[in-house]
């Protein structure tokens, strides 16, 4: 039996489209089935790859007995969150003021006006351990929508009033002391034994790591390094990196970086690639840059689309278990690659035959003093077998704020390594957006099947104007520093709020209850700190600075109030602060001809802006025949050289 999700495009959508609840989309035809039959509505907001969304639907949605009930009482609705974030971002904050925590599936109740009145996140399908079930939940808010709906719509009306009276806090200056400020919180809840920030479970936060590389190298501060050192170190060496297939997993569910959950995500792969190439640029580490190329090899392998789009995530389940597909047995190991191989392999990789996860082993090099490259042949005949034991789902979603960070992603790894490849990947992305995802100046949030989802919201324009940004950093192209502009200039346009900050969705989305403003960097940096970051590089870059230069001040003010009380939660606005108070030096190289320009990138800083010229020209003619270089520094230029002043070499 199909219900109204089957012509939907997004996977989540699609996972549902069999099940015995009678799913709507979210549209006009639901809310008016609601109010013509006088029926709560029950919201369920998820993602394709999210384990507990599974679980929830295979205990209830799939359940007959469930099905009914909510059939008989409720419109049920269900969205994908990562196709409609701003529905996800409105309810989530009405989730968190109820239950003080949010996650996936969320589970919303509401009226026919789309005002919640309960919330919650996975219930379980019976009461127990004081938890209640689905079932009964269901149950006792159909009966009060019968006996006490005068006092359901009046909590609903409280509800939103609290949340509709978010406030911002108004700020006339940005405030320099921030990453100051910042660095001092990290270092306090730095975990030195371990890596990583705080206690279980651990998140990568790439955003941070940049922060914090960055930070260290303007501030000399070996302190901030050390903690970005060996926070990436153990990631490489733990189980949230696949050490077999490579990528990095959602998070890690203990303080070892051990056991992760094991859902693989586009966007926390892109920024953990630009970390690690960062933190090469920074030590020379070459740890870094071997985990930076391993990860872009498993997006080209496994997320990759024939037209060079990337896909959105994999799944942790397989087979209907978490982390199936990625654990092993002992002996499995020894039949694969022979017990004497297979031994050396299980010492390597601390597989065990009483395992280390349930029974059966996480690949991992914990214990090991260097994450060495070792048993190549050995890890490819396993990989191969690991596909033929059972298969992950794709949500093969193309989703413009996430194929951008990658498009930042692979330019960097271009910039440290001078790979083609890399470059070829951002500028086949690049393409693929232009031809599929846009309409002028107007984005759509991403596609799949040939299918355009919702139109644009902020996340959209600012990680593209980064990504195009990105790309004029390492080609030099204007036609992509042009098309940043246009791009930042549409979002001004559709999502500024006069008095500070721009609102996650503009004149051209459909209106929801309330219009939120993120500015919290969390799992992803916020759409108002990456519009600060572009707003920066553009009053850099571009001629008509000083437009640019107004606009990023105020941004930069406006988060600086909202950073004061937790400065660490916005660490991609300080990022922006950083360069804002120390722009990069300006490098014009001027190849002798017998260097590749890619070569000669290589070497270069990664904090500067680069152009090289192929043969000397009148304002930049080459220095004893050789290889030229010409550095200026606030409004300073330093005669030309052959070689690069040490302050030029840092990072």
């Amino acid at each position: 039996m199909s219900n109204h999700l089957k012509n939907q495009s997004s996977p989540y959508l699609l996972q549902h489209a069999e099940n015995p609840v009678n799913w709507y989309p979210w549209s006009e035809e639901a809310f008016e089935k609601a109010k013509r039959e006088d029926k709560p509505i029950f919201l369920s907001i998820g993602y394709s790859t999210c384990h507990w969304c599974h679980v929830m639907a295979h205990e209830s949605f799939e359940n007959e007995e469930v099905a009914e009930i909510l059939n008989r009482n409720f419109v049920a609705i269900k969205v994908d969150r990562e196709e409609r974030p701003d529905i996800d971002s409105v309810y989530m904050e009405v989730c968190q003021a109820l239950t003080g925590s949010g996650g996936w599936p969320m589970s919303i109740f509401m009226t026919a006006e789309q005002k919640p009145f309960y919330a919650g996140t996975y219930f379980p399908p019976d009461s127990r351990y004081g938890i209640i079930g689905f079932r009964d939940l269901l149950l006792a808010i159909a009966e009060k929508w019968k006996t006490e709906k005068d006092r359901l719509m009046a909590s609903a009306e409280q509800i939103l009033l609290h949340i509709a009276n978010g406030t911002y806090e108004n700020q006339s200056e940005l405030d320099l002391r921030l990453p100051q400020k910042a660095a001092k919180v990290f270092a306090e809840s730095f975990d030195r034994t371990y890596g990583g920030f705080g206690r279980a479970p651990k998140f990568p936060v790439p955003h941070n790591l940049l922060f914090l590389t960055l930070y260290s190298q303007i501030h000399e501060d070996r302190e901030a390094f050390s903690q970005v050192r060996l926070t990436l170190e153990s990631m490489r060496r733990g189980g949230i990196f696949d050490q077999i297939g490579y990528g990095f997993s959602r998070y890690s569910t203990d303080e070892y970086f051990l056991v992760p959950h094991f859902e693989k995500m586009l966007y926390d792969n892109a920024l953990l690639i630009a970390a690690y190439s960062a933190a090469y640029k920074a030590s020379d580490q070459r740890l870094f840059l071997d985990t930076a190329e391993k990860t872009a090899e498993y997006i080209f392998r496994e997320m990759t689309g024939p037209t060079g789009e990337f896909y959105s995530a994999q799944d942790a389940d397989s087979e209907g278990e978490e982390g199936k597909y990625y654990v092993w047995a002992y002996e499995e190991i020894l039949h694969v690659l022979g017990r004497e191989k297979g031994e050396a392999f299980c010492r390597y990789f601390n597989v065990t035959e009483k395992g280390n996860f349930e029974g059966r082993n996480i690949l991992n090099l914990l214990h090991e003093q260097t994450a060495a490259e070792n048993f190549d042949e050995e890890k490819k005949r396993l990989y191969e077998y690991r596909k033929s034991r059972a298969e992950l789902h794709l949500d093969d979603k193309v989703l413009t704020s996430w194929n951008s960070l990658m498009i930042c992603a692979m330019a960097v790894l271009y910039r440290v390594t001078g790979a083609g490849q890399y470059l070829s990947a951002a500028e086949r992305a690049y393409q693929f957006i232009e031809e599929n995802l846009t309409d002028g100046t107007l984005l759509y949030v991403g596609c799949r099947g040939g299918v355009r989802l919702a139109k644009g919201f902020l996340d959209d324009y600012a990680y593209y104007g980064g990504a195009l940004i990105s790309l004029y950093e390492v080609t030099s192209k204007l036609e992509y520093l042009k098309r940043a502009g246009e791009i930042i200039r549409e979002a001004m346009s559709q999502f500024a709020d006069q008095a500070g900050g721009y609102f996650l969705y503009g004149a051209k989305n459909s209106s929801l209850i309330t219009r939120p403003k993120e500015t919290y960097d969390g799992a992803l940096p916020s759409g108002n700190s990456m519009m600060a970051y572009c707003l920066v590089r553009l009053s850099q870059l571009m001629d008509e600075a000083e437009t640019y230069r107004e606009a990023a001040e105020k941004q930069l003010a406006f988060l600086s109030a909202e950073a004061q009380a937790y400065p660490t939660g916005h660490s991609m606005f300080l990022l922006a602060l950083l360069i804002y108070a120390d722009p990069p030096q300006k490098i014009t190289a001027v190849l002798s001809g017998y260097e590749q320009k890619a070569e000669v990138l290589s070497r270069l800083p990664l904090y500067a802006d680069i152009k090289i010229w192929e043969q000397e020209t009148a304002e930049y003619p080459l220095l004893n025949g050789r290889t030229t270089y010409y550095v200026c520094k606030d409004h300073r230029c330093l005669p030309p050289t052959n070689e690069l002043p040490s302050s030029s070499k840092k990072f």
